[in-house]
């Protein structure tokens, strides 16, 4: 989690252990990530109210300090995956992934949103575009997009089965972009993310992901969602991405502080389960931690 600022390491209260970082402190952390084998980085904008409105235009601004720590960090570390983050959540006030009118998600108005920050990702050199928003026809949109400035070689990580789940918490915290009642729109994501009672969906949106020029299908949330996971990695030849996302690691953190786990076993266990699914990559909280137990044993 990336904050504007200098030397600012701030836990967040809901996930211990993982903090929002100004860049000269991020840097450092990457530098030591790095040392430890891990070379690929999701960075997710702490975005201050000044800078947002019901478009998210801050988002594809050259003097983003999200696009600006990208240059840095890839002039610092070429040899850094970056993967960055697609929404209009961290940018709008009304905290939505979509432009909020009346009562409605405005999907079309916002792949244009979409298609700016993209091109300005890429051309800050981020390796790895990558679409949380769920808007319909979006990974086409980003590719053509792309293709059109010459990014062909940057690649789409789509969150293809993205779920209205109830885990998503303490990343909202971090990031301060929890939804708010906007215009007639509730105060959740459901009208646009995926019904956690729906499996056969998945299955439609990473055909459309795949057809429309998608490199990676992710699976977000990863333990709720382990059958999805498999079905994905069963009908598809993409490698599938899993998002072990910020509620499920608060969980197990809060289980070993209280001494009712332990962590240095239940951890690995944990990611192995996802992996075991048929997850290729795995995005998670614990991967710095996994990464030193790795290290300490092999």
């Amino acid at each position: 989690f990336l904050e504007d600022g200098k030397g600012i390491k701030s836990e967040v209260s809901s996930l211990p252990g993982n903090y929002r970082w100004s860049l000269d402190k991020m840097l450092k952390e990457i530098e030591s990530c790095l040392k430890l084998g891990l070379n690929s980085f999701l960075v997710f904008p702490h975005v201050e109210d000044k800078h947002k409105d019901k478009i998210g235009k801050y988002s594809y601004n050259s003097k983003n300090f999200y696009l600006k720590a990208a240059r840095q960090i890839k002039k610092n570390f070429p040899e850094a995956c970056l993967i960055s983050d697609v929404a209009l959540d961290p940018y709008s006030i009304d905290g939505h992934d979509g432009i909020v009118k009346n009562g409605k998600i405005l999907n079309d108005k916002t792949l244009i949103v979409l298609q700016k920050m993209s091109i300005a990702q890429a051309e800050a050199g981020f390796d790895i575009i990558g679409p949380s928003d769920m808007m319909d026809g979006r990974v086409g949109a980003i590719r053509d997009a792309l293709d059109a400035k010459d990014f062909s070689d940057v690649s789409i990580m789509s969150y293809t089965a993205k779920y209205a789940s109830a885990y998503y918490g303490p990343f909202r915290d971090a990031l301060d972009s929890a939804p708010v009642e906007a215009d007639g729109i509730p105060k959740d994501k459901k009208t646009y993310q995926m019904d956690p009672a729906n499996k056969e969906e998945a299955l439609i949106e990473g055909e459309l992901d795949t057809q429309e020029g998608a490199d990676y299908l992710m699976v977000k949330p990863a333990l709720n969602y382990l059958d999805i996971i498999h079905m994905m990695k069963e009908n598809f030849d993409l490698p599938i991405a899993a998002y072990h996302v910020s509620g499920e690691c608060a969980m197990l953190i809060a289980a070993c502080q209280k001494g009712w786990l332990d962590y240095d076993q239940a951890m690995p266990e944990t990611l192995l389960s996802i992996h075991r699914a048929g997850a290729d990559c795995i995005i998670s909280y614990f991967a710095k931690d996994f990464a030193k137990l790795y290290q300490k044993h092999r």
